[in-house]
C-alpha cells in the first residue's frame, strides 16, 4: 500500500503523528494500547475529515487476509481491510455472492460498513447489512466479538459507528448464491417520465442507477442491472425503450475518462464485475473530484428531485453528473436508511472546493423540507445539532461509544462534532 498523507481527491490532509501498518493482531494491540488517539484509513474515499487523526492513524491492509467460509452458515469471516476488488472473487469462486456493491470496488469493506456506503436497488440494504459479526480492539488493546445472534441491539449500534468504539480487525458478512448480471443503458429519460414513473423506473431491474447532469429536461444516462441466476449465458430479452428513454445499441454514452473504465454493457458477467459502475486504473491516483450525497425518504422521492432540479444555474458551472440510487431500510442506529427506505441523491463536483463550499448551503436549504442526511464520508454543510436530530438511536449511540471508549481514544474532531456535538 502506497502512504498518502492525504485524502484520495487531494482535497482533506491527514495530520496523524504517527502511521502503522500492523502485519499481525498482536501489534495492531500493542498500536492500539500504545496510543492516546487512533483511527484507522482504508482506501482513503472519503472527502471530510472523518479518517484524519493528530495522533496515531492505523492500516490494515497487512493484516493476513485469509477467508474463511462456514458453508452451514453461508458466511464469510475476513480481514476488515480487505477490499472488495480482493474479496468478491474469491466468493464468486467459491460459489457465493454479496447482495449489493458500491460502484467502485477498490474501497475497504470496513471503511464501507462503518460509513454505510452503499450501491442501488429497491430491495436492496447498504453494504453494511450483511454483516453479522464483528471482530474489534478496544481502547485497553483487548479483542471484541459482537455478533448479531447474541448482542442484538448493542450490536446494531456497532456496525454503522464511524470508528468511534475501536479498531475492527475482521468482519463476517452474510453472503447469497452466486448470481450474474446482464447490464444495460437506456438515453435520454425525460424528467416528467422519471418523476411520474419513479417506482416503475427504479424497480425495472435488480439495480437501477440514473445519471441526470440537471441541465437537461432529460436524464441523460440509466443503467439498468439484471439478476440472473448463476451460469445462465442466456440473455434477457431487454426493451428497446423503457418510460421514454431509448436503449443505448452499443456500449456506453461516455468514453472511458482517463483514470477508469466502465463496466462491461450489453453483455452476462458475474456479479462483482457488473454491480460496479467502474473499476479505477490506480486506485492509488489522486481523484479530480468532490462528493455530496444526502439521502431522504422514500416517499419524498419525487418533491426532493424537483428541488433539486430547480438549481440547474447553480449546480452548472461546479457539478459533473449526479446519480440517483434507492436503498432498502434498516436498522443500524447511525445508517443513513436506518427506519426506512430512502433516495440517495448523489453529487460528482468538479474539483472546485470554494465553489462547492459556498453551494452546498444553498443545496441543503432546499433539501431541508424532506430531512436529508448526508453520506457520513462525503461533503456537507449541516450542523451538528441537525445531524444528531435526524437519528432517533443518537443518544444510544453516544452512551454505546462512552462504554466502549470512555476516554475518546477513537474520537477525532469529527466524532467529537458531528456525534457528541464538541465544536
Amino acid at each position: 500500500m502506497t502512504i498518502h498523507h492525504q485524502n484520495w481527491s487531494g482535497h482533506t490532509p491527514f495530520n496523524s503523528a504517527r502511521f502503522h501498518q500492523p502485519s499481525t493482531i498482536p501489534d495492531l494491540q500493542k498500536a492500539v494500547r500504545n496510543a492516546d488517539k487512533v483511527r484507522v484509513i482504508g482506501s482513503r474515499h472519503c472527502f471530510n475529515e472523518i479518517a484524519d487523526t493528530t495522533g496515531d492513524l492505523i492500516s490494515l491492509s497487512k493484516l493476513d487476509h485469509n477467508l474463511l467460509i462456514d458453508r452451514e452458515r453461508n458466511t464469510a469471516t475476513v480481514n476488515a481491510g480487505i477490499t472488495y476488488n480482493e474479496l468478491c472473487p474469491q466468493l464468486h469462486a467459491a460459489g457465493y455472492a454479496l447482495p449489493n456493491m458500491a460502484s467502485l470496488d477498490h474501497i475497504t469493506v470496513i471503511g464501507a460498513c462503518m460509513s454505510a456506503t452503499h450501491g442501488s436497488g429497491n430491495a436492496l440494504g447498504n453494504l453494511a447489512t450483511p454483516v453479522s459479526g464483528l471482530e474489534m480492539v478496544v481502547a485497553n488493546g483487548e479483542l471484541v466479538t459482537l455478533t448479531r445472534d447474541k448482542n442484538g441491539d448493542q450490536f446494531l449500534g456497532a456496525v454503522v459507528a464511524l470508528g468511534a468504539l475501536g479498531v475492527v480487525t475482521r468482519v463476517t458478512l452474510d453472503l447469497i448464491p452466486s448470481f450474474t448480471v446482464q447490464q444495460h443503458v437506456y438515453e435520454k429519460l425525460p424528467l416528467t417520465h422519471f418523476y411520474d414513473a419513479f417506482d416503475e423506473i427504479m424497480g425495472s431491474g435488480y439495480s437501477v442507477s440514473p445519471f441526470p447532469t440537471w441541465q437537461k429536461d432529460h436524464i441523460e444516462s440509466l443503467w439498468v442491472k439484471h439478476q440472473l441466476p448463476n451460469g445462465s449465458s442466456e440473455p434477457l430479452p431487454v426493451p428497446e425503450s423503457l418510460n421514454g428513454a431509448t436503449l443505448v445499441s452499443t456500449g456506453h454514452l461516455w468514453e472511458d475518462p482517463p483514470d477508469r473504465k466502465w463496466t462491461p454493457t450489453g453483455t452476462i458477467g458475474p456479479w462483482h464485475e457488473r454491480l460496479p459502475h467502474f473499476h479505477f486504473n490506480d486506485p492509488d491516483q489522486e481523484g479530480d473530484e468532490l462528493q455530496s450525497e444526502y439521502f431522504v425518504a422514500r416517499h419524498h422521492a419525487g418533491e426532493a428531485l424537483r428541488a433539486v432540479a430547480g438549481l440547474r444555474e447553480q449546480l452548472e458551472p461546479i457539478l459533473t453528473v449526479s446519480e440517483i440510487r434507492t436503498v432498502a431500510a434498516d436498522q443500524l442506529w447511525l445508517s443513513t436508511a436506518y427506519g426506512h427506505d430512502v433516495v440517495a441523491i448523489h453529487f460528482n463536483w468538479r474539483k472546485d472546493w470554494p465553489g462547492v463550499k459556498a453551494f452546498l448551503p444553498v443545496l441543503e436549504e432546499q433539501l431541508a423540507p424532506f430531512d436529508p442526511r448526508p453520506h457520513w464520508g462525503k461533503l456537507f454543510d449541516m450542523s451538528h445539532d441537525r445531524i444528531q436530530a435526524l437519528y432517533p438511536r443518537m443518544a444510544d449511540f453516544q452512551k454505546l461509544a462512552r462504554d466502549f471508549d470512555p476516554n475518546g481514544k477513537f474520537r477525532n474532531s469529527y466524532v467529537d462534532k458531528y456525534i457528541f456535538g464538541v465544536a
